[in-house]
């Protein structure tokens, strides 16, 4: 059991990526959820209850996002770092190649989830993609069936926030013996219809700024994370009252 630390209400894993890697490793053989919240899911936590639920009772909760490792910093309960979806998920598939573990691809438009399938035999030799499903369905129950009948050990699914959260806390009975990891874009990352910002940009923390001059319309969410912050600092003061 790794260290957890609270922000908003919302649990995180102080853990690194490899240590992340190996706990998602792990989780392939007994199931379980793995989540990735940024500030834009926590903040929907404070008044989504049901996805406060699904996103907190998860296995693993990784730290997506720069504003989550600088609202720990303010909170004074740093995480170690930020371990981002979208490397996990890459790391996780050569992890998976090396163990023999099955990998399904649940997500993106109709083609994505297969050229994504494509790539990753390709860039990691002797993964086995046991199936793909595309993230335009109304009804769960063939999608589910169809997981199940390749049985797979690890299932990617992106579906988007909080959608893939609640759908993974929904059908986790369901998919008992699967580890689940919510991890939004990272499909059409590995299909190659998504870029990720460059590594300088990552590395100090504007990939959100990347990502809006590529998808203006993503623009009006970032509003929430000067409120997400406030709400960090209100919290931290309340702390250092009671403390």
């Amino acid at each position: 059991m790794t260290n957890r630390v609270d922000i908003l209400s919302v649990p995180f894993d102080a853990v690194t990526l490899e240590e992340a890697v190996r706990k998602g490793l792990t989780l392939t053989q007994t199931g379980g959820r793995v989540v990735t919240p940024n500030p834009e899911i926590v903040w929907k936590c404070q008044t989504d209850p049901e996805t406060l639920k699904a996103v907190a009772s998860a296995d693993l909760i990784l730290a997506d996002g720069v504003g989550i490792v600088r609202a720990a910093q303010t909170l004074k309960t740093p995480l170690p770092c930020r371990v981002a979806g979208v490397d996990w998920f890459f790391a996780m598939l050569g992890g998976c190649a090396e163990t023999g573990k099955r990998v399904f691809l649940l997500g993106g438009k109709p083609g994505v989830a297969e050229l994504a399938a494509k790539n990753a035999e390709t860039k990691y030799p002797g993964l086995t993609v046991c199936g793909t499903h595309d993230g335009y369905f109304t009804d769960a129950a063939p999608v589910l069936e169809t997981i199940k009948n390749a049985a797979p050990d690890f299932l990617a699914v992106c579906l988007g926030a909080p959608k893939q959260e609640l759908w993974m806390a929904r059908n986790a009975e369901a998919l008992s013996g699967v580890l689940m990891a919510g991890l939004g874009g990272s499909l059409d990352v590995l299909a190659g219809a998504k870029k990720l910002a460059p590594g300088f940009i990552r590395g100090i923390g504007l990939e959100w700024l990347f990502s809006a001059v590529l998808q203006p319309k993503r623009i009006p969410r970032l509003f929430v994370i000067p409120k997400f912050m406030r709400a960090v600092k209100k919290e931290a003061k309340r702390c250092a009252k009671a403390g």
